[in-house]
């Protein structure tokens, strides 16, 4: 049986601008890909100043990703190529597959409160990132909250946790997403395959993670090393965070923008597509499609 798996990054959430002028927060990104293998990037976003958020996403590519946005209060409206409309709110998970090529927008809708969530960004492995795009709603009242020990309460949007599964089933990489909430001074232990890669962010709250018990506070991603059990001690507010895990697909990663492929030809043939007008099947059933197109 391996050791508890040690830490061996931290790093604090950085302020950015994306999309049409939204405010967020990034917790990790291009430069952090290495560490991070299978996940791109994690952008943490949340104000109850609407003028942060209302210009939103509108119309843009993906290709070969998967995109998985988790709202924990207030409501996004999407749309995509493929036919897709509706609006997620608190709770809710949008799990997007773009494969070969989607066009969709997200926007945010005003919201009396704080309105905040994540999104997290999946690579695809070579053989897939072509692959027929998909999307998944996934409503709050579907996701199963287990009540572990000493009051641990965990959400599992995917993977198992205590013989529960989450919703999102068929994944194209077999990534572990969980919503952890540990109260004052209780351990939560987790143990993860050995070889997959592991990552924590903190949103609420702080601990120690780690045998090392080094003290992390919110807004922190933490990248846990090889080994068994993640170790988490909630400090005396307790802690609430994000923990994704999977199998690296150790391969070279090609990215601009929106796209993510392997090579640098793939990128170049992407963006001409995008130029043309072929980067996404067009027809009567992709009528969202065209409006991009239109613009």
């Amino acid at each position: 049986m391996s050791g508890p798996r040690p830490v061996t990054y931290i790093s604090r959430s950085r302020p950015t601008i994306e999309g049409a002028g939204v405010r967020l927060k990034r917790v990790f990104g291009f430069h952090e890909v290495p560490n991070v293998d299978p996940f791109l990037l994690l952008d943490h976003f949340g104000s109850d100043d609407p003028d942060d958020y209302m210009a939103g996403f509108p119309w843009h590519p993906h290709r070969g990703i998967e995109t998985v946005t988790y709202v924990l209060e207030g409501a996004v409206e999407h749309g995509d190529s493929i036919g897709n409309e509706g609006v997620i709110g608190s709770g809710d998970v949008q799990w997007m597959t773009a494969g070969g090529g989607i066009i969709h927008q997200e926007m945010p809708q005003r919201y009396e409160g704080t309105m905040r969530g994540f999104q997290l960004w999946v690579n695809l492995p070579r053989a897939e990132k072509m692959m027929e795009p998909r999307y998944r709603d996934v409503l709050a009242a579907t996701i199963p909250t287990v009540k572990l020990d000493d009051g641990i309460t965990v959400k599992v949007i995917a993977g198992e946790v205590e013989g529960t599964r989450g919703p999102v089933e068929d994944l194209v990489v077999p990534v572990e997403y969980i919503d952890v909430t540990v109260p004052p001074g209780v351990l939560f232990e987790r143990t993860i395959p050995l070889g997959h890669k592991v990552v924590a962010y903190v949103f609420e709250g702080g601990g120690q993670f780690g045998p090392e018990e080094l003290r992390v506070g919110t807004e922190h991603l933490v990248v846990l090393g090889d080994g068994g059990a993640v170790e988490v001690t909630a400090s005396g507010e307790g802690i609430r965070f994000l923990l994704a895990s999977g199998p690296p697909l150790d391969e070279p990663v090609a990215w601009r923008g929106p796209i993510v492929m392997n090579t640098q030809k793939e990128l170049d043939t992407a963006f001409a597509q995008l130029r043309a007008g072929t980067f996404i099947r067009k027809g009567d059933d992709m009528p969202i499609a065209d409006k991009y197109y239109r613009r």
